[in-house]
């Protein structure tokens, strides 16, 4: 690809992915294939698209209505994909959908994906969003799945917002050789972690990254400080 004959957005594109992506070892050539296939821009609330494809989290501003929720930075979002291992015949549990980008991005890796969002505003907005951009494989629910949704076991679930720890039900909703990818902590202490559960009634677990994001929807943080 010869960067210099691209148009701006793409050539925007581009750089987020060569200057920001790669280097946060997002090398999946399906996954860096879903980024510039999956049009950023078109999930950003209009009034921040120029900031699209900027190293940054966006806020989720819709009509003018602060749903003090953000987009994950590009790198993130990437990575988190990355990170589930997915395959064309997957189906994935996402917990809290905000703009859908994320969704879109695991819908173009896997087969089907339900992803579960709690603030009704961001699921009308994710389910536009999907619809303006011919995403047919994902399906957005209004509701909180902090701890599980539903009683279909899924060949791998993504968390969207930090958890002070794991809930058991979450675990116990994968498939044997299903992944969860959940960030795990307070801040300023985060941390990225792939579950895998091995059996029936065992797990494995690889800590993949340190990060810092918002917790999730209706997860109670701790307020004691030491």
């Amino acid at each position: 690809m010869n960067a210099s004959t691209l148009p701006d957005v793409e050539q925007a594109r581009f750089n987020m992915v060569e200057q920001q992506i790669r280097p946060w070892d997002v090398l999946d050539a399906n996954v860096l294939q879903a980024l510039f296939d999956v049009r950023r821009e078109q999930f950003v609330p209009p009034a921040l698209r120029a900031l699209a494809f900027s190293d940054l989290e966006l806020p989720l501003e819709i009509n003018a209505v602060n749903t003090r929720q953000n987009m994950l930075a590009p790198k993130v979002e990437a990575r988190l994909a990355q990170e589930l291992l997915l395959t064309k015949s997957d189906c994935v549990l996402e917990i809290g959908t905000g703009s859908g980008y994320q969704a879109a991005l695991l819908g173009y890796l896997a087969q089907q994906v339900t992803s579960v969002e709690i603030d009704s505003r961001l699921v009308t907005f994710a389910q536009q969003n999907l619809q303006i951009n011919n995403v047919t494989n994902v399906k957005v629910e209004t509701g909180d799945a902090r701890n599980g949704w539903g009683s279909t076991e899924y060949d791998a679930i993504l968390v969207t917002g930090s958890v002070p720890v794991v809930p058991d039900a979450l675990k116990y909703q994968l498939r044997v050789g299903g992944r969860l990818v959940v960030i795990v902590g307070q801040a300023p202490v985060m941390t990225a972690c792939r579950i895998t559960r091995t059996t029936a009634a065992s797990f494995e677990t690889v800590n993949l990254f340190e990060t810092v994001i918002k917790p999730l929807r209706g997860v109670t943080v701790s307020q004691f400080k030491f």
